[in-house]
Order: structure tokens, then C-alpha cells, then sequence
């Protein structure tokens, strides 16, 4: 049995009835057409079915143990990670992760550190594929802010943002909640790309490249040493 995140409802409800009445409706008019394009039809739709349910999977995650590090807020493969200008951060600039999500992978977004949720901005946007360098700048994106409870004590923002196919970002987090590191907080509805920047503090080492894979609440991809 597949573990299904309650972040799919009422998706994990409706695709399933959807694909029952389809699946009733090819039975009943099966004489009307031949017997390879009915089970054309009943084997894509089982097929699609599965892949459907699968996209809102669950799985258990063991959270690493320690501090001084921040882990993967999302499924998917870097495709960035370099020092960016951004006057959000002190000195006007920051380092940024980016995480591009397939429809293969799980969607569930994870905190990366023990932290307290500072601010949390949605801003409407496009719909551009999550593969185009400039998605991150104009697609629809939900940002949340939020500061390492353990030294360094760093604050981070990680961006939810939208693709070409994904049009539904949930976020379940509030402002002044606390979550611990690897704690769900939401996800983002089919194919998508989630970031994250922080200040880039003297022994940041980061721990992933472009073309890496990485797994939510599992794959460590910053360190911090000498922040005692």
C-alpha cells in the first residue's frame, strides 16, 4: 500500500472515480470498437491511474541527526547552486540552492533546519516551464522565511514555485510556528522547482552540485564549519 500525503487531497479521491467511470464506460462500449484499442484504452488508464497516485506518495524519511548542516527542502536535481545578488539578505547577497522537481519525483517539501517560520509571501504569477532559467523570476511562488533555531542561526527563504504543468502550491505553515528539521510543511501539484537562499557565511560548504540528486528531509546539502 502506497502512503499518500493528505497535501494530494481531493486529487487522490477524484483520479480514482474518474478512472473507474472511464474504465466502466470502455467495458460497456467495448463492442463498438476493436478488442486491442478497448485494452489500449483500460491499460493507459490503469497505467496513468497508478502514476497519478504515485506523484502523491508519501514515503517515511529517517532525518539525519546533528546540527551545523541544512538537508534538502524537496525531492528533484540541483540545477544551481552558486552565490547570487540579493538584497534580502545582509550584504546584498546570498547563496542559492534550486531544485528542479520532475513529475516523477515525491513533491513533498521539507524544512531543512530545526527553525521558527518568520514570514511567509505568496506571489501570483506565470506558469512557465520549471526548466527555463527565468521560471524562478516570473512564475507563481510561495515564499517562506524562516531562522535556524540552532547556531548559526541563519535565516533562510525557501521558495515553492510553480511550472508549466503544477498550478497548486500548498503551504501548511504559519508565522511564528516551529518545525523541526525535516518536518513537512507542503508541496507543489505536478512537475515544479523549490528554493533556497541564505546568507552565505564565512565556512558555508556546500555539499551539492548541478546535476546532483537530492531526497527531502534525507541529503544533506549545506554545511557549517567553525560556527561555534
Amino acid at each position: 500500500m502506497i502512503p499518500l500525503t493528505k497535501y494530494g487531497m481531493p486529487q487522490v479521491l477524484i483520479y480514482p472515480l474518474i478512472s473507474l467511470l472511464l474504465i466502466i464506460a470502455t467495458v460497456a462500449l467495448g463492442r463498438y470498437m476493436t478488442a486491442w484499442a478497448m485494452w489500449l484504452i483500460l491499460i493507459t488508464t490503469f497505467i496513468v491511474l497508478i502514476w497519478q497516485l504515485s506523484f502523491f506518495r508519501d514515503p517515511k524519511r529517517i532525518v539525519p541527526t546533528g546540527d551545523n548542516f541544512l538537508i534538502s527542502p524537496a525531492d528533484g536535481k540541483i540545477t544551481v547552486a552558486e552565490i547570487v545578488e540579493d538584497d534580502r539578505f545582509e550584504g546584498g547577497k546570498a547563496f542559492r540552492v534550486s531544485i528542479f522537481l520532475s513529475v516523477f519525483n515525491v513533491h513533498i517539501n521539507r524544512m531543512p533546519a530545526k527553525c521558527t517560520v518568520e514570514d511567509i509571501t505568496y506571489k501570483p504569477g506565470k506558469f512557465i516551464n520549471a526548466l527555463d532559467a527565468d521560471c524562478t523570476k516570473v512564475n507563481e511562488a510561495n515564499e517562506i522565511t524562516v531562522r535556524m533555531a540552532e547556531k548559526p542561526a541563519v535565516k533562510i527563504l525557501i521558495r515553492q514555485v510553480s511550472g508549466a504543468i503544477a498550478r497548486r502550491i500548498v503551504c501548511d505553515a504559519k508565522v511564528g510556528q516551529s518545525f523541526d528539521c525535516g518536518e513537512k510543511f507542503g508541496m507543489i501539484k505536478f512537475g515544479s522547482c523549490t528554493e533556497m537562499y541564505l546568507t552565505p557565511l564565512e565556512g558555508l560548504n556546500c555539499l551539492v552540485k548541478p546535476g546532483d540528486n537530492v531526497k527531502a528531509g534525507l541529503t544533506k546539502i549545506i554545511e557549517f564549519k567553525n560556527q561555534d
